[in-house]
């Protein structure tokens, strides 16, 4: 589900809620609503309140958390592939056409971005991007060292690949991961609950709906930004690839 989809969602449930404790404040008892009736109405909810402000900070906190990481591993990979770029400069013309191959690989993950959705499926006959850094770690496997220090460049430059290839399969096997949604349902429901009683209390004048109007709006703005950074790939905020972009104009030069 999109961000913004769970977001419009998220406001469209607050404003059913509101709209829903109007409803019923009109058709309550008046003593129901009574000074006693609201600060009992108060005290109960704000307990709930109290709760919902701890769950939103730990998603917020959760998310900030995953999106840190995705911009350290953006920029750990772009200096991974650089250093073996590097290496195999180093080590002389016979990896020239592994140097290629590494080039291809980071151009297909610009082109294709930078997710398990797109980076481990073939495209237009092209293949997987596990395939691409396996077919360089082969060309890299079939040279002959000619003395210690190409033997040192060539396992030095094997090490740097499986680094590579391990930053691909932990990126496929932590794509499934997001906001927890069970967490974010029992969330959105204390929200509800919450716009409710304050629809249920408030009188129905402009000025109340355009300031729960706003409160609505807002929330579902924070889950919104919540649900965005929680899958920092995709989506309006996202991590950066000037990294691999960067690392792209240094790769194949002498």
């Amino acid at each position: 589900m999109s961000s913004l989809l769970l977001g419009g969602i998220v406001f469209v449930f607050l404003s059913a809620a509101t709209s829903m404790g109007m409803v019923v404040r009109g058709r309550l008892p008046d003593h129901h609503l009574s000074p006693e009736s609201k600060d009992a109405i108060r005290l109960a909810t704000a307990v709930v309140g109290t709760l919902s402000a701890l769950a939103l900070g730990l998603l917020i906190a959760s998310a900030k958390s995953s999106y840190d990481d995705a911009e350290v591993e953006m920029r750990t990979a772009a200096a991974r592939v650089l250093l073996l770029d590097r290496v195999m400069a180093q080590y002389g013309p016979e990896t020239d056409h592994a140097r290629q191959l590494l080039r291809q690989l980071i151009e297909r993950r610009l082109s294709r971005g930078w997710s398990a959705e797109t980076t481990d499926e073939p495209s237009r006959k092209a293949p997987g991007e596990y395939q691409d850094i396996e077919a360089v770690q082969g060309d890299l496997r079939s040279l002959s060292p000619r003395d210690a220090m190409h033997h040192s460049l060539q396992a030095r430059a094997l090490d740097v690949s499986g680094m590579v290839a391990e930053t691909h399969w932990l990126l496929v096997e932590s794509g499934s991961e997001g906001l927890p949604w069970a967490f974010l349902a029992v969330l959105v429901c204390w929200l509800s609950l919450l716009f409710t009683t304050f629809g249920l209390q408030a009188p129905p004048n402009p000025t109340v709906l355009s300031i729960l109007f706003v409160c609505a709006l807002s929330v579902a703005g924070a889950v919104f930004l919540v649900s965005d950074m929680a899958n920092p790939y995709i989506g309006l905020v996202r991590v950066s690839d000037a990294p691999l972009q960067s690392a792209l104009e240094r790769l194949g030069k002498p």
